[in-house]
């Protein structure tokens, strides 16, 4: 096999794939790799809220702990202040290492299964702040009714397993294991729109089943590592099943890489966005699905 060097060209893909601008109260924001801001113009929820995004280096070879310089810089420029929740799509550090101090700074819960509570516990949130779902309940969170179903990470999980006691950075990365990785449903009953938060593309046979979304978030993250039968059988159990007319592509950039910087999509050595792309164009055609990709801090209408 050749090795390939450097990374996808990402302007490629974003100047075919946009989303529509939002025009009114009710958006998403894409805020790198799975960090949604889903607006329902009353209130707000947030997917991950991860912003610090610290170097390569330091993950690899030292201790890492939130941003607060970036997670604020993050947090004025997409103009929030206060959230309903907080939800991490699972715990490992580059979903979950801001979420509880995104929570805390936001008035948020913090939402998410046993290794979110761990994370909330080690930087001190207090309990009342700290809600942990039930697989497959809808639970009302401002505006929207979310309801969290249990899924899988994309192979391979490199912090694998369950986070059993709290998590006080400065710590190492490996100290943010998966813990339970969910499929997020939102509805807003005001307009009936919904969407689906795949935040890794992992999946699970059959989990959303009988579940039904008119948008998709996708993470593909790691995607292009995996066989074509894979990525068909990924595109089948969450866009064919909850009957998504619209698939945004999330998870795809270098998140080592601050937001203060253009985004830039993970180099060919760790994913293979290319060939991801290849597959899933094919498959939205096939389905008459709209293929997007976000533009960073812009409010979008998937809907559209």
């Amino acid at each position: 096999m050749r090795l390939r060097l450097g990374r996808p060209d990402i302007s490629a893909y974003r100047d075919r794939f946009d989303v529509p601008p939002a025009d009114g109260g009710f958006a998403v924001t894409f805020l790198g790799v799975s960090s949604l801001l889903i607006d329902g113009g009353s209130s707000a929820i947030l997917t991950d809220g991860y912003f610090s995004r610290p170097s390569l280096p330091r993950v690899a070879f030292g201790r890492i702990a939130p941003d607060l310089t970036r997670i604020d810089e993050a947090l004025d420029r997409a103009g929030v202040s206060a959230l309903a929740a907080v939800i991490p799509v699972h715990t490992h550090f580059d979903h979950a290492l801001d979420s509880a101090v995104v929570a805390r700074k936001t008035g948020a819960a913090l939402v998410g299964g046993a290794s979110t509570v761990q994370i909330g516990r080690g930087h001190g949130l207090p309990e009342g702040r700290i809600v942990r779902a039930t697989p497959g309940d809808a639970q009302r969170l401002g505006v929207f009714e979310v309801t969290l179903i249990e899924s899988h990470h994309c192979p391979p999980d490199r912090y694998p397993g369950e986070i059993t006691a709290p998590v006080t950075p400065p710590v190492r990365a490996a100290a943010y294991r998966c813990g339970e990785a969910w499929s997020i449903i939102v509805r807003h009953p005001g307009t009936g729109r919904s969407v689906l938060v795949q935040g890794s593309a992992g999946y699970v046979a059959g989990s959303l089943d009988g579940r039904r979304a008119d948008v998709a978030y996708l993470g593909v993250g790691q995607l292009g590592l995996q066989s074509e039968q894979y990525i068909e059988t990924y595109w089948n159990e969450t866009i064919r099943t909850v009957g998504a007319r619209r698939a945004v592509l999330t998870h795809w950039d270098d998140f080592f890489r601050p937001l203060t910087r253009p985004l830039r999509a993970l180099p060919y050595a760790g994913d293979d966005l290319d060939r991801t792309m290849a597959v899933l164009t094919r498959l939205a055609a096939a389905d008459g699905v709209e293929l997007s990709f976000p533009t960073v801090f812009a409010r979008e209408n998937p809907w559209a």
